[in-house]
């Protein structure tokens, strides 16, 4: 069996359909998995798209977007 090939910061944006400064700042609060390698970073598609399916991706566990809260009539 082959591993499975690393891939660059732009190849996972372009992967997710996010800009590249999204993953940066992915990166930076320590929300996405992410490997160092010398001085950059590196990623494994099946790690994000799992991360993706846990709906880490949206800020919640449960994979459902965040909404807006309701307006309330006074």
């Amino acid at each position: 069996m082959k591993p499975e090939a690393w891939v660059s910061l732009s190849e996972i944006a372009e992967h997710l359909q996010v800009s590249t400064d999204r993953v940066h700042r992915w990166i930076r609060a320590k929300k996405i998995p992410v490997h160092r390698v010398g001085r950059f970073w590196r990623f494994q598609v099946s790690e994000i798209d799992e991360w993706v399916r846990a709906g880490k991706a949206a800020g919640k566990s449960t994979g459902v977007p965040e909404q807006p809260p309701e307006k309330k009539d006074n």
